[in-house]
C-alpha cells in the first residue's frame, strides 16, 4: 500500500487494529518529542495522534465517546448526527472562547466545565492563566492534547466537581448545561457556584426574548413539525421543552445529546436561585463580541457572579493586544451589531 493512500481514514482502517494501536502510541511519542524539540510539528503530530485514537475506538454505544468526536462521521452528513464532524481546536471553537475571556477577565485561574479534550484550557494557558477543565466524558479526558491533560479531570456536574469551594475566580461552562435533564440543572449550577468566588460565563441553547443580545430560537431545537406550535406560545412560554419534541438525530436520542432547551427567562432564574447576581452590562458586551466572532448564532449567553463581587474594567485590552492574539490564533473579527 502507497503512503499517499495509508494516510486516510479508510486506508487506515485495513490495517489491523494492532498495527493502528502501534501506530496511534507511536505517534504520541513522537508529539511529545516534537513539541520539546521541532514545535512545528505539533500540530500534525496531534492530529494524527488523535485520527488514530478514534479509528481504534467503538465509541458507537457511548453518547461522548469516540462517535461524539467524529468516529465513523459522514463528513457530509452533519444534520443527522449527534457531536462533532471533525472535532479539532479550530473546530471547537475554543480560541474563541479563550479570545473572549481573556478579553473581558483578568484572572488567574479558571475552570472549563465541559472542556472536552481541553483545547479552551490549553488555549487559556498559553495566555499566562493557570487554567483547568473538568469533563463528564473519560474519552475525551484521556484524548487531549498532552500538554494539557495533566490539568484535566474527570467530574460530573450532577454529583461533586473534584475542586475546592471558590478554588476559581472564574469559571466557564460553553455548551454543557443543555446536557442535563431540567431536574439536574439547579443542583448543576450550584455546583458551579460552589466552586467559583467570582464569574461564571455559560453559552447554552435557548429561546424567548433577550434584553443584552439576540432572541433565541426554536430552530433546530424541537421537532420540526412541532416548530409552528412553539413559536405560537409567545415570548412568555418558559419551557423547558418536554424530551418527547426536542429535535433528534438519526438513531432517536436528541439531537447533539440536548436534553434542556428553555428561555433565556428561565435559565436566568436557574441561575438566581443558587446565588448568582445577573451581569447585564457585561454580558451585552461580550454578546458584542460574540457578534464579531461570528457566533451570534451559535451561543447564547449568561454572564453572571458571586454577590459584591466587582465587575472588571472595560478595555482590560489594548487594541493592538486584541489584533495580535486574532492573528495569532487566526481569529476572524467581524464588525459588531453597532457596526453593521
Amino acid at each position: 500500500m502507497k503512503l499517499s493512500s495509508l494516510l486516510t481514514k479508510d486506508g487506515l482502517q485495513r490495517l489491523p487494529a494492532r498495527v493502528r494501536r502501534r501506530l496511534a502510541l507511536e505517534a504520541r511519542r513522537l508529539v511529545i518529542k516534537g513539541v520539546t524539540h521541532v514545535p512545528p510539528l505539533r500540530s500534525g503530530l496531534e492530529l494524527l495522534s488523535f485520527e488514530l485514537s478514534l479509528l481504534l475506538a467503538r465509541g458507537g454505544e457511548d453518547m461522548y465517546g469516540a462517535s461524539y468526536y467524529g468516529a465513523g462521521r459522514n463528513p457530509l452528513d452533519r444534520e443527522g448526527n449527534s457531536g462533532y464532524e471533525h472535532y479539532r481546536r479550530s473546530s471547537s471553537h475554543a480560541n474563541k472562547a479563550a479570545y473572549l475571556l481573556w478579553k473581558h477577565f483578568e484572572v488567574k485561574d479558571a475552570l472549563d466545565v465541559g472542556c472536552a479534550l481541553g483545547f479552551t484550557v490549553q488555549a487559556l494557558r498559553e495566555l499566562g492563566w493557570d487554567a483547568k477543565g473538568t469533563d463528564f466524558s473519560d474519552f475525551a479526558i484521556h484524548h487531549a492534547p498532552w500538554d494539557v491533560k495533566p490539568h484535566l479531570f474527570l467530574g460530573d456536574l450532577s454529583q461533586r466537581l473534584p475542586f475546592e469551594d471558590r478554588q476559581f475566580e472564574l469559571v466557564s461552562a460553553f455548551e454543557t448545561l443543555e446536557h442535563l435533564p431540567p431536574a439536574l440543572v439547579p443542583h448543576a449550577i450550584s455546583e458551579l457556584f460552589r466552586v467559583t468566588q467570582g464569574f461564571l460565563v455559560v453559552t447554552a441553547p435557548s429561546f424567548g426574548p433577550c434584553d443584552t443580545g439576540p432572541d433565541g430560537w426554536f430552530d433546530g431545537k424541537v421537532r420540526p413539525e412541532r416548530l409552528e406550535h412553539y413559536r405560537a406560545q409567545g415570548p412568555e412560554y418558559p419551557g423547558p421543552v418536554p424530551e418527547e419534541d426536542l429535535a433528534r438525530d438519526e438513531w432517536g436520542r436528541p439531537l447533539e445529546g440536548h436534553l434542556t432547551i428553555a428561555s433565556f427567562a428561565w435559565w436566568r432564574r436557574q441561575f438566581e436561585a443558587a446565588g448568582f447576581v445577573h451581569a447585564p452590562r457585561l454580558e451585552r458586551r461580550m454578546n458584542e463580541d460574540i457578534h464579531r466572532l461570528g457566533l451570534q448564532g451559535l451561543w447564547n449567553l449568561y454572564v453572571l457572579q458571586r454577590p459584591g463581587v466587582a465587575l472588571p474594567p472595560t478595555d482590560l485590552r489594548t487594541p493592538d493586544a486584541l489584533v495580535q492574539l486574532a492573528r495569532r490564533w487566526d481569529v476572524p473579527l467581524g464588525p459588531g451589531p453597532k457596526d453593521a
